[in-house]
């Protein structure tokens, strides 16, 4: 009675490899020399989501590009949820491709990864899940080109760095200028991957390694999570790599002469991808190929260190869990967070390197010296790595913030990450402590769309303000915590008002007409003994400012009751009591 079902289930299962192992890529079958187009990229998965129970295709947001990220799931047994998976205690890959899809590696690496478990080629244990971003940057994949990237071997084709609006999207995970940023934070918090990878290529110097590797850095990680990362978790994928036959080494963070001199570790800061997804306590990593390797080369690295991946978390997955469940603790009780650091130039550890000896010879287009690698004369070489940093201050977590309902733009990047706040249901009267910009230096040249505010200094006040309904009240006891840090505390480096989302306080929106207001402010100084020493003070002090009969008029003002409440202002007020 039961061979005939028994018989059904055997020929669906032989249809179901058998529709697989039709699925080649272009990358086989033009010998490693090319990639697909986007449009061919995501039909493929869509064909092998339609020939494999393992695999699920899901439609995720948009894009500035106007076309939507896919996500592509991969689990053994039926997958009903990224909660579901967490709660059965399942380790989750995040897997992000094509951010920059002139550096293509990832794309073509992920669909052999996941074909070949599909084809039972390559296992996939039972307590992982594989979530993968095929293209990240449509809009650069869809602007493809022979000619970009003048550097790299290969492939014969590929997209461009920016998107569609010429962003570097590997600049704007905190900022979140694209549609693309709006819709990985949705990936992101939905999956709550334990590990993040995104694969890159690197530039700069030239070497013998075919892979990098980039990771969290591990003193900004903190906790226990970074001394994991930094004396167990690195090491592994290094060890395993070795086995694959890869001599994996840090990235080089060095695009000069002098590398055998040795480099820092690579700063990834929350506007980058491994910066963001480590304030909530991902252990994150980028990947880079070395761009002067054959495309070849590279897609088969970066198979081979997923794989590593994929191996580390088989092993390891519950300890990655309950490092993360108790650094999430930790940042919901943690009285105060680092906010600024500084390389140890005195600690270093030793890596082999090996590399191709750095001369000088006659350019042959201006005559003078270049510099060029003599592949001919490879070396190994032990060199010092500076991968510790030091923390050189602090900020005090506050009870709460309050940002007043007009900064909308802040609000909607606090939502896509998922961070706790209410609405005031009243007008309220609040005693606060607020921030004023008492310095700041911003950019001359634009960098991704905006002039970044650095050298931020501030004063603080306490004072007791009215708030309107509406106005956002965010508690800090959350995880959320060292997210809303980094992007409200204005001096910290990828803050919001680093990032030009304040800048309507840093002009004044009251004025005079000088000819009028000089008998009121002269009355104004002959009445106020105190306005009369500071200005005279100022005069003293400042040879420029006494000479300059509009700047003492417009110091004047500016202690004046007339002046604009909200002119250098910070908008993000902090509760402490």
């Amino acid at each position: 009675m039961m061979r005939k079902p028994f018989i059904a289930l055997v020929l669906i299962v032989l249809g179901l490899n058998a529709t697989a192992q039709k699925m080649t890529t272009l990358f086989e079958t033009s010998g490693g020399k090319q990639t697909p187009e986007y449009k061919d990229i995501i039909s493929w998965w869509q064909r092998l989501d339609q020939a494999s129970p393992l695999v699920t295709m899901k439609t995720m947001g948009m894009t500035d590009a106007g076309y939507p990220l896919h996500l592509v799931i991969v689990s053994n047994g039926s997958f009903t949820g990224f909660k579901e998976a967490h709660n059965q205690k399942k380790t989750v890959l995040l897997i992000n491709n094509g951010i920059h899809p002139g550096e293509p590696d990832g794309i073509d690496a992920s669909m052999l990864l996941v074909r070949d478990i599909v084809e039972k080629k390559t296992a996939l244990p039972n307590n992982i899940i594989l979530a993968i971003i095929p293209v990240y940057n449509i809009g650069g994949c869809l602007n493809r080109s022979a000619y970009y990237r003048i550097d790299q071997d290969g492939p014969e084709a590929f997209g461009s760095r920016g998107n569609s609006q010429g962003l570097d999207l590997n600049r704007d995970f905190i900022k979140c200028d694209s549609k693309e940023a709006f819709a990985f934070a949705e990936i992101f918090h939905q999956a709550d991957p334990d590990i993040f990878i995104d694969n890159h290529v690197s530039n700069g110097a030239d070497y013998q390694h075919i892979m990098t590797l980039l990771a969290s850095q591990h003193n900004k990680l903190g906790g226990k999570m970074g001394e994991y990362m930094n004396k167990q978790f690195e090491p592994a994928l290094y060890s395993l790599m070795k086995k694959e036959g890869y001599d994996l080494i840090p990235y080089v963070n060095d695009f000069g002469e002098n590398v055998t001199d040795g480099w820092n570790e690579f700063w990834d800061s929350p506007r980058y991808s491994s910066g963001y997804a480590s304030l909530f306590q991902t252990f994150a990593f980028v990947p880079e190929t070395h761009m002067l390797k054959p495309y070849s080369l590279r897609v088969k690295a970066t198979y081979a260190l997923m794989k590593s991946f994929i191996s580390f978390a088989r092993d390891n997955g519950l300890q990655l869990q309950e490092l993360r469940k108790e650094a999430r603790k930790e940042v919901i009780s943690a009285t105060r967070f680092a906010s600024s650091y500084k390389v140890d130039s005195s600690a270093a550890t030793t890596i082999t390197f090996k590399g191709f000896e750095a001369v000088r010879k006659k350019s042959a287009v201006s005559g003078l010296p270049r510099l060029f690698y003599d592949r001919t004369k490879p070396f190994t070489k032990q060199i010092p790595f500076y991968n510790q940093y030091t923390i050189q201050s602090y900020a005090t977590k506050p009870r709460a913030y309050i940002i007043p309902q007009g900064w909308w733009k802040v609000i909607d990047r606090l939502n896509a990450n998922k961070i706790i706040m209410r609405p005031l249901g009243r007008d309220s009267t609040i005693k606060v402590e607020a921030y004023y910009i008492t310095k700041f230096r911003s950019a001359a040249t634009p960098y991704q769309a905006h002039h970044a505010n650095t050298n931020v200094e501030v004063e603080r006040k306490e004072q007791t303000l009215t708030f309107r309904k509406g106005d956002w009240l965010i508690p800090m006891n959350q995880e959320g915590n060292r997210f809303l840090m980094e992007t409200l505390e204005p001096y910290f480096e990828d803050s919001y008002f680093s990032w030009n989302f304040f800048d309507g306080i840093l002009n004044n929106m009251e004025g005079y007409s000088a000819y009028h207001y000089e008998d009121i402010a002269a009355a104004d100084v002959e009445k106020d003994p105190e306005l009369k020493r500071l200005l005279e003070q100022k005069r003293a002090a400042d040879t420029s400012f006494a000479h300059s009969a509009s700047a003492q008029l417009s110091f004047i003002f500016n202690h004046s009751l007339f002046k604009d409440p909200n002119y250098m202002r910070y908008p993000v007020f902090r509760i402490n009591e």
